[in-house]
């Protein structure tokens, strides 16, 4: 199962709190969700301490993203022929034989 990577903003989605643990996720290479696991069972114990680090780690993340923004992907090039191709004709003949 890939991670998908979009390009929106993690802090401006409305499916996600801030998406601390998205970013983080991102940013590390795992899924998410085991981070927001994490957090659920101190989130009963400890909230006021479970709410400071996930903000603590969100203003980690926030600082991360502006010092190091993400490179642009680069444009693909263009498609070149290949060798040995066949040429547009062949291939509808080919699509109405099938």
């Amino acid at each position: 199962m890939s991670q998908d990577t979009t390009s929106t903003n993690l802090f401006q989605r409305r499916d996600t709190m801030f998406g601390i643990c998205e970013a983080v996720g991102q940013d590390f290479g795992f899924n998410p969700t085991w981070l927001r696991l994490a957090f659920i069972a101190p989130l009963f114990f400890f909230p006021v301490q479970t709410f400071a680090a996930y903000f603590g780690l969100g203003a980690v993340v926030l600082a991360s993203r502006l010092i190091f923004p993400a490179k642009k992907a680069a444009a693909q090039p263009a498609l070149t022929a290949v060798e040995g191709a066949r040429p547009a004709e062949a291939t509808e003949e080919l699509a109405l034989a099938a």
